[in-house]
């Protein structure tokens, strides 16, 4: 926790074992399969340059196996460590980089879903890794440090050329600060895939980008378990949160 904290991210190696990676990548490649047939694109021009970058949405409603990722103690333990106990899912996607795919804009995901300043951790990611992930298949690149930046006028020029590549083998999970700016990769080899799933969690005063209540089927919704149903943002409680926010005085 203290190295996310201070560093902005973390790297947690074998929270899935071999089979556990064969099983999930299995369901992320019928989750691609499932959203062409269901007519949900899997190419987004405004945020990839080809189409060689495939987009899942909506994982929850896919697979039973996302339903139980998302709920992972290691992730959970890392989430509750940086955000507090009041947070939300916000989204579950996963990103397929094959060969060819290029880089998408430079982004952080809290600038996304609040305005600046950014003065705190507020959501974050957990990167699951599907593949081993290394810079010439695509790995996710990150500015360091810039999970520090208050405001989008005080990044600096030239941030590619400062980027650096997460890299992990298959069966890790990468924790990232939602400030953190980053960029995918070019998948500049021949052969070699790289599929991540992107977990996203936030505060719970902040909307999920996911409208749960939109997206996910009534039986899907009905056969979540209590903790999932809490966390998407089903439940009545909202964003009520007392614990330290109440001043008696005489």
């Amino acid at each position: 926790m203290d190295k996310l904290a201070e560093q902005g991210f973390c790297i947690v190696p074998d929270v899935l074992d071999e089979y556990e990676v064969r099983q999930t990548k299995a369901a992320l490649l019928n989750a691609v399969t499932e959203s062409e047939r269901r007519g949900l694109p899997t190419y987004m021009p405004g945020l990839d340059p080809n189409e060689a970058n495939v987009r899942v949405f909506n994982l929850i409603e896919l697979d039973k196996i996302f339903r139980e990722l998302i709920l992972h103690k290691t992730a959970l333990a890392l989430v509750k460590g940086l955000l507090g106990e009041g947070f939300l899912i916000s989204n579950f996607t996963a990103n397929i980089a094959r060969p060819g795919s290029k880089s998408m804009s430079i982004h952080s995901d809290q600038g996304i879903v609040i305005p600046e300043p950014w003065l705190q951790p507020w959501a974050m990611n957990i990167i699951w890794c599907l593949d081993d992930v290394y810079a010439e298949n695509g790995a996710t690149r990150y500015l360091p440090g810039s999970h520090k930046i208050e405001k989008a006028s005080e990044l600096p020029p030239e941030m590619r050329s400062q980027m650096k590549p997460f890299e992990a083998k298959a069966g890790s999970i990468i924790a990232m600060d939602g400030r953190m700016w980053h960029t995918s990769g070019d998948n500049v080899t021949d052969t070699s895939e790289r599929a991540l799933l992107f977990g996203y969690y936030t505060a719970n005063f902040i909307r999920p980008q996911a409208n749960w209540n939109a997206v996910l089927s009534s039986e899907t919704i009905s056969g979540l378990d209590e903790g999932l149903f809490d966390y998407l943002g089903l439940g009545p409680s909202a964003n009520i949160r007392l614990t330290g926010t109440l001043v008696n005085q005489p």
